[in-house]
């Protein structure tokens, strides 16, 4: 035993997503426990992740450290250069049993099936112990258990739920306000009133680390942003960020939140998954500080604003996680289109044409950012239409996205983007010709390609690839309640239109890194 350690009982590992100070291992310091802490490559490099990503996941840990010696608790810390550091957690925590001699090895649930595969192979021999995290609001098997003997999950059941369980937005047993789901009043086009507030910045200097992970060789994507970094790394700041986001943007939330501007990569939206997904907050004190805002103004705070913004977090979130847990590993090799193309090089440049897709992809890499809709109705239904296989999607998504965690990104991705899991988590797939863009954004002005146009030169891509999708996958599609009146309009069409904008859609198929 190394006497660095001595006395030793206790050995507890807590991983870089796991920054949650409530937990109940940090109520009373102990002299003999140890938290043991690591920067790991194998972290940083198993997909190529934004540069905001990783440098704002070891600034938020190294602080987390502090905090918790200045707590009483003895840390260990593992920056990336140390020589003793594995980079692996499995690896790195039976190493420091080992050279401490610690007779008791705890680590928390990882959220990842990856990691959580890894611990336990280690584990099981070694004789650790596995504890919650403390962090969600629903068990693993919740929502499994939830829909035991139904053929499908639905979230709006999932929600309402969630709603009674945790008695959120709920007066005598029945939603506050007369109704559960205010979505239809969740999708205005934002005209530039009211006018939006100043975004709230949390500056940091961090190019001390940033050289250090450049050191290491550390492969990233996108704007470092290292002298001023834009997102919050320490709980006091991420509080800051959620009294900011209830005072000035929720008020507005739910009007805005599909909405897409030009230079506008926040607009009313929270800045707080970051924050909650490595758990500098918990979810339920988010969702409480909405409901509270309504319950003190609800005329300040309307109900279609908290209900939308309260949704993500305690519906959407959770729901994400139940299927998961329930369907995970075999969700991650999930093709139901069998679709095989490979991702434009664009994708990692913003250097298209196309107008939409630039917008949301140079944002993606200048802020590691896009709200739900520019992921899921720009760049993950272009990728659909075009036939992109899922799994380079979701290694974009994966790295690109600074919230971006498998057990959140790859149920949105694979399920809901791109309906590779043939309706697990969404019932139809999700897509948009150039109205839908036009509708929710300022984008189609500025755009070099004609939006009311399906064929010829200046044809917007996106109608002709929209028809084409349908067109293509009508044997899987053709029965989807969903679908509505989309083969029926397809069907109305004479056929010599039908030819053209199917011939315009595989000239651009067969010239994706041209558009």
């Amino acid at each position: 035993m190394n006497s660095e350690f001595k006395p030793l009982h206790r050995l507890r590992f807590i991983l870089g997503d796991q920054l949650n100070v409530g937990h109940s291992w940090f109520r009373e310091p102990c002299s003999q426990t140890l938290y043991l802490m690591a920067e790991m490559r194998q972290e940083t490099d198993y997909v190529q992740h934004h540069a905001q990503k990783v440098l704002g996941m070891f600034a938020a840990m190294r602080l987390f450290a502090e905090q918790l010696r200045e707590l009483g608790h003895r840390v260990h810390y593992l920056r990336l250069g140390d020589a003793e550091n594995q980079h692996n957690p499995a690896s790195n925590l039976a190493y420091w049993q080992d050279k401490t001699g610690a007779s008791q090895v705890e680590y928390l649930e990882p959220d990842e099936h990856r990691l959580e595969q890894q611990m336990r192979e280690e584990g099981q021999f070694r004789g650790w112990n596995m504890q919650c995290a403390e962090h969600f609001l629903t068990e693993r098997g919740e929502l499994k258990a939830l829909f035991a003997g139904k053929k499908t999950y639905l979230m709006e059941r999932f929600y309402r739920y969630m709603r009674q369980k945790h008695s959120v937005l709920m007066q005598d047993g029945k939603p506050l306000g007369g109704q559960w789901n205010y979505d239809a009043q969740n999708r205005k086009a934002y005209k530039g009133q009211p006018p939006l507030p100043p975004t709230y910045s949390s500056k940091h200097y961090l190019s001390p680390l940033w050289a250090e992970i450049q050191q290491a060789g550390v492969k990233t994507l996108g704007e470092a942003s290292a002298e001023s970094f834009p997102w919050p790394i320490s709980r006091a700041e991420a509080l800051e960020v959620l009294s900011h986001f209830i005072v000035h943007r929720l008020p507005w939330f739910g009007d805005y939140q599909d909405a897409m501007v030009r230079s506008e990569p926040y607009l009313w939206h929270s800045r707080l998954s970051f924050a909650l997904n490595i758990k500098l907050l918990s979810p339920l004190e988010v969702i409480r500080a909405a409901e509270q805002a309504h319950l003190d103004h609800p005329t300040a705070y309307p109900m279609h604003c908290v209900e939308g913004f309260i949704r993500q977090i305690l519906g959407w979130r959770e729901y994400m996680r139940g299927i998961y847990w329930a369907e995970m590993p075999e969700f991650a090799t999930l093709n139901y289109f069998e679709h095989t193309r490979p991702l434009p090089s664009w994708f990692w440049t913003g250097k298209t044409k196309m107008r939409c897709l630039s917008e949301a992809i140079h944002q993606s890499l200048n802020t590691g950012y896009a709200h739900h809709i520019q992921r899921l109705m720009v760049t993950g239904a272009f990728a659909l239409m075009a036939g992109v296989h899922p799994d380079e999607l979701d290694r974009w998504y994966l790295g690109i996205y600074i919230d971006a965690f498998e057990w959140v990104e790859i149920t949105n991705t694979r399920g809901m983007s791109q309906f590779a899991d043939g309706g697990i988590v969404g019932s139809k797939p999700y897509l948009g010709s150039a109205a839908y863009i036009h509708k929710m954004s300022d984008y189609c002005g500025s755009c070099a390609y004609q939006r009311q146009e399906k064929v010829g030169d200046n044809a917007c891509p996106l109608n002709g690839l929209y028809w084409h999708f349908y067109h293509r996958h009508r044997e899987k599609l053709k029965s989807n309640p969903r679908i509505g009146m989309m083969y029926p309009t397809w069907d109305k069409m004479g056929e010599e239109q039908r030819n053209a904008i199917l011939g315009q859609a595989e000239r651009n198929l067969d010239r994706l890194e041209e558009l």
